[in-house]
């Protein structure tokens, strides 16, 4: 298992964005550098970016908000597609970008782990295992056949962490680390964090705390303005 990524650039155009106000609020949220395509403005979320990464490797994306984490976090996912260089991966990917992304409010629980189960590529002989876990962890117990949207937000979060770390990660794709739920729960969390990335044979998390990344991370990448800082 690996991730190559060589000469890696993300560009995306950025359309009626002409006044200079606008502009200064389009660097503070989106990050990285802006340019100009004809009469297009662009952000350049990242800049010839480039690592390799092998089992047993752990990497800590470092910098402040709007440098390009996430971005980068996204392009290994596969959401964003590069404007230039390439990024080569062998291995399942699992993200915990989104964990909500993908519920249907309409479907019950039960419903939305059969649909995010699929999603996730699980056979489906492994299907009953994995609902009776989410079900037990998550503690929706008689709530797991309503539609999702009679829950509390607090209560979609359970749902969707147990789903996303029911099955063991080959690639893990983190953004921050996770805290779910109230105090008792929260202990529950950290203790299948810690497990789920531990199994993960190459785990790549974006973080703002320094301490966690020594802690759990042998590679750092610091990015200032989409950009590797040297």
């Amino acid at each position: 298992m690996y991730i190559d990524c060589q000469h890696l650039s993300i560009q995306y155009p950025i359309y009626n964005a002409q006044q200079r106000s606008l502009k200064r609020s389009l660097l503070s949220v989106a990050g990285g550098r802006l340019g100009q395509v004809g009469r297009t403005m662009t952000v350049n979320a990242l800049n010839d970016i480039s690592f390799r990464l092998d089992e047993g490797d752990r990497l800590a994306l470092l910098g402040h908000n709007g440098s390009g984490k996430t971005t980068l976090l996204r392009a290994l996912a596969g959401v964003y597609s590069p404007s230039a260089g390439q990024i080569k991966t062998s291995g399942r990917m699992s993200s915990l970008l989104d964990a909500t992304l993908g519920m249907e409010p309409e479907l019950t629980g039960i419903e939305n782990i059969k649909l995010r189960s699929l999603l996730m590529g699980i056979p489906k002989q492994k299907l009953p295992s994995l609902i009776e876990d989410v079900i037990a962890f998550s503690e929706l117990e008689e709530f797991i056949s309503l539609p999702v949207r009679t829950y509390s937000s607090g209560m979609v979060l359970r749902l969707a962490f147990a789903i996303c770390t029911a099955q063991p990660p080959e690639i893990l794709l983190m953004d921050e680390w996770i805290s779910v739920g109230d105090a008792l729960f929260k202990d529950k969390v950290e203790h299948r964090l810690q497990q789920f990335t531990q199994q993960a044979a190459i785990l790549v998390i974006a973080t703002h705390d320094a301490h966690l990344a020594a802690r759990i991370a042998n590679r750092h990448l610091h990015l200032v303005k989409g950009r590797i800082a040297s």
